[in-house]
């Protein structure tokens, strides 16, 4: 299994390319499963939850064609076509590995009026239920049944109905599943309380692409009017505000200064607000963002929320780098509640951190330590890279399956600003 070796204390400097965001990826992927047409979507990530679904849509009968970016794109790009449909069932070898496997249950039950998909899995960061995705579809006319970890729907005579549906709690998932089965219902569906974040509007936009009404987008209440077919669309994924973040951060711990190539303010504001409050100096260059940080790290209260609030897929790199701040942070985590599993590896790196049910306390402290860490999650990966690249001496990291899922060529694009760093196996 491969480690990560970081060698700390280089100052990050120079340009470092934003890759197209994994989270919204996952969810425009699903969408070709809505039409016989082509799809392609540019931009896309070279990851491994990108490559998973890309299998998952195969088994399902889509053919992909994968071909080199183009040079204003990092990634790649792929076209999916669904002609037809071979079968309506992700099982669960496939589901368990990514969660975002989930969302093939809205477009397979709003074209082929049933799907049957396994439960899922992806980061162990608490419970996820899936409730409120089966609620919201029930609410637009789905029928469902679970059994044997499987979750049957069924649309009555072959199409959903529509209906209105009211989050009780903000759900990004449940909120991208039912607006995919909503476009294709015979009637119209209003989805209130619907997830705000920037990849909810990616998607709203490549769907009206492909032919879709939907109104509100980009507000709390979405009204979609279904229709008969939609067409296939090309469409840029949207840059990765989390991985921009998770450079920031990168960049600030260390005392650097890295240009951010390709980014998009205005789905960031919050983790911008919340560097600039740490003393980190931002400077918009267009699409790009410099980030620098020559008078140390002040300390922050933060708190998790839904968009625009401050991303829970940011706490993790916060806290590293809070781990050098002058003075004590505080930080609540309101979205997951076993999100702090890099609290004991940030520990052994010499960290001082408190947890104290979703509250944690970050006492800085005057250096880190390089030490053999393990990667949990994906965000608590990336927290354990960014401790890594100003602590004194070697740090492993081991578990880099995790980053994998979610940062493009992490080891070339942060050796390029100058980090040493680099992958190992352990043959």
């Amino acid at each position: 299994m491969d480690r990560i070796l970081i060698r700390g204390g280089n100052r990050l400097s120079g340009r470092l390319p934003i890759s197209g965001a994994k989270n919204a990826a996952l969810t425009l992927m699903p969408c070709a499963l809505l039409t016989e047409e082509p799809v392609t979507l540019r931009n896309l990530p070279r990851l491994a939850d990108v490559d998973s679904f890309g299998h998952l849509l195969n088994q399902l009968g889509c053919s992909t064609r994968i071909e080199g970016a183009r040079p204003e794109d990092f990634g790649r790009v792929m076209t999916i076509r669904a002609g037809k449909l071979t079968a309506t069932e992700a099982p669960y070898d496939i589901v368990r590995k990514m969660r975002a496997s989930i969302l093939v249950l809205g477009p397979l039950i709003g074209r082929a009026g049933e799907a049957t998909v396994s439960l899922p899995g992806g980061c162990a960061i608490g419970n996820r239920p899936i409730d409120l995705h089966l609620k919201a579809l029930e609410a637009i006319g789905a029928q469902l049944e679970m059994a044997a970890g499987y979750v049957k729907a069924v649309a009555p005579g072959g199409r959903l109905s529509g209906g209105k549906y009211t989050f009780p709690i903000v759900s990004v998932g449940a909120t991208e599943n039912v607006v995919m089965a909503a476009v294709l219902a015979k009637g119209g569906s209003r989805i209130e309380n619907a997830a705000r974040e920037p990849e909810i509007v990616d998607l709203c936009n490549l769907l009206v692409a492909m032919g879709a009404k939907i109104s509100g987008i980009g507000t709390e209440t979405l009204e979609i009017e279904g229709v008969d077919r939609l067409h296939g669309a090309t469409y840029r994924v949207m840059p990765d505000r989390i991985e921009a973040g998770s450079y920031a951060c990168a960049a600030a711990i260390t005392g650097g200064s890295v240009e951010l190539v390709g980014v998009k303010m205005d789905d960031m504001r919050a983790t911008t607000a919340a560097l600039i409050a740490a003393g980190v100096t931002l400077e918009e260059r267009g699409d790009n963002l410099l980030v620098s940080a020559t008078n140390g790290i002040k300390p922050l209260t933060l708190s998790t929320a839904p968009f625009p609030g401050f991303a829970t897929d940011m706490q993790a790199q916060f806290m590293a780098m809070l781990c050098l701040a002058d003075g004590a942070s505080v930080l609540t985590e309101t979205i997951f509640e076993n999100r702090y599993m890099h609290v004991p590896e940030l520990a052994r790196m010499g960290a001082d951190i408190l947890v104290q049910g979703r509250t944690a306390v970050v006492r800085g402290v005057p250096k880190l330590v390089g030490a053999p860490v393990m990667a949990t999650d994906l965000r608590a990966s990336m927290s354990l890279i960014i401790a890594g690249l100003v602590a004194e001496g070697e740090t492993q990291v081991s578990r880099v399956y995790h980053l994998d899922r979610g940062y493009e060529r992490l080891e070339e694009k942060l050796s390029a600003v100058g980090a040493d760093i680099e992958r190992v196996g352990d043959g």
